[in-house]
């Protein structure tokens, strides 16, 4: 059996979850994970979520990121990151097992 690696979160991603935890006033975790679908054929979903009891956890000063066991592989060695740009702030990830990606940067093919 091989060993998935688990993507790593900046800091910038783990302070902008605490912020939004904050604005909530509760403490929901980042969920990311990977659904078939979108015009490369997979699509990242990130919601705020509840972790569940197989997903893996990656914590930071009290923030979250959960990624469940069918989704970990496609995410392996991935950095998920915050950013603001022109076109708006967002999670976004960047995936090394992804050979292309769709323009709206949440489709990628493998």
């Amino acid at each position: 059996m091989t060993l998935t690696l688990p993507p790593q979160v900046t800091p910038r991603a783990f302070a902008r979850l605490a912020e939004i935890n904050a604005e909530l006033g509760d403490v929901k975790a980042l969920r990311v994970a990977v659904d078939g679908g979108g015009c490369s054929g997979f699509q990242y979903d990130i919601t705020l979520d509840d972790p569940a009891e197989d997903d893996v956890v990656l914590k930071s000063d009290g923030s979250s990121v959960v990624i469940d066991p069918v989704s970990l592989p496609f995410l392996e060695n991935a950095v998920i990151d915050f950013t603001e740009e022109l076109i708006g702030a967002r999670f976004v990830i960047e995936n090394p097992n992804a050979t292309s990606s769709c323009g709206c940067g949440t489709s990628f093919s493998m």
